[in-house]
């Protein structure tokens, strides 16, 4: 007989296999071949933070979030992704499809734990993907700046996001968090996704990303999205994660978007109340499938290394 818990696991993970798994992981391998570690392996920090999908989903949304504080970011979005309306894409104040977003979500989903979990050959095809991609993404702002992907101002900025949001996050709201020397550790591995998608000169420290993102202040704004999702947004429950969004920024960018962190006691409870939520999902659904593939993977002994070579060439 199933527990309640357990019928829910049952559900979401069914509606995560139906909306991400069927249209976003197809092709990446988790379960060979034997006895590969793919990029990070056993023990690694990168392993170990990944291995929460709630809270890895929850990390991209305050990324996204932060993100798009550089008006360029804001504007490849709408020109070169379905994030907003197509109807509405050429317009100074589009609106945004969830649908669109929704799937853009589902390919960053894919990407983190793909690189994180998958084979290495799966690793490098994600990251050569995504690249490729990015090789795409050049064009115009309404303000007449030119703004171009393969920017090493704009990876390094999207890289910085990317990472601390996911750290935080992490931080924040993992039952087994990594502090201190330990979350440097994730950080630091980290590095290796943002230099295969072409990154150079990127942070390894929770210090130095917090440095690299105040850096790029002069350069950021409220654009019209950002100012959208903007105002005081306290109210609860229906605003709980929407604000934990928020809570993870850092203070001079809450400061940009006029949040106001409330006392000492509320916040507390408000982050009480975001890490019940994001736990009790997880708790439900149940390992990771792609985490436990891969660690069956790396425990298989290797085989003969030169086949396995040949066919992942």
């Amino acid at each position: 007989m199933f527990l309640p818990h357990q019928l829910v696991g049952q559900l979401l993970n069914k509606r995560f296999d139906q909306d991400v798994r069927r249209h976003f992981f197809r092709g990446m391998d988790f379960a060979g071949p034997a006895g590969d570690p793919g990029w990070f392996g056993p023990g690694s920090a990168v392993w170990h933070v990944h291995s929460h999908m709630q809270a890895l989903v929850f990390g991209l949304q305050c990324a996204a979030y932060l993100e798009r504080l550089d008006p360029s970011i804001y504007w490849m979005g709408v020109h070169h992704s379905r994030l907003v309306r197509e109807d509405t894409r050429a317009h100074d104040m589009p609106q945004l499809d969830p649908a669109g977003a929704a799937v853009r979500l589902g390919h960053s989903v894919a990407f983190f734990i793909g690189t994180a979990y998958g084979s290495t050959a799966t690793a490098e095809h994600l990251s050569r993907t995504v690249r490729s991609m990015h090789h795409t993404i050049k064009g115009t702002r309404p303000d007449g700046a030119r703004y171009d992907a393969d920017d090493p101002e704009w990876l390094r900025w999207n890289y910085a996001t990317v990472v601390w949001g996911l750290a935080t996050a992490h931080e924040l709201y993992h039952p087994q968090p990594l502090r201190g020397k330990k979350i440097d550790r994730y950080y630091g591995e980290f590095v290796r996704v943002g230099e295969a998608l072409g990154g150079t000169g990127l942070p390894t420290t929770k210090k130095e990303t917090l440095e690299c993102l105040h850096s790029y202040l002069p350069k950021l704004a409220v654009t019209y999205g950002t100012a959208m999702a903007t105002g005081p947004n306290l109210g609860l429950p229906h605003s709980a994660l929407d604000w934990a969004v928020r809570d993870t920024m850092p203070p001079w960018a809450q400061r940009l978007i006029q949040h106001t962190n409330p006392n000492i006691v509320e916040r507390t409870a408000r982050r009480a109340l975001v890490w019940s939520i994001i736990n009790g999902v997880h708790v439900a659904s149940g390992p990771v499938p792609e985490f436990e593939q891969a660690k069956a993977r790396v425990a298989q002994p290797s085989g003969d290394r030169a086949q396995v070579d040949h066919v992942y060439a």
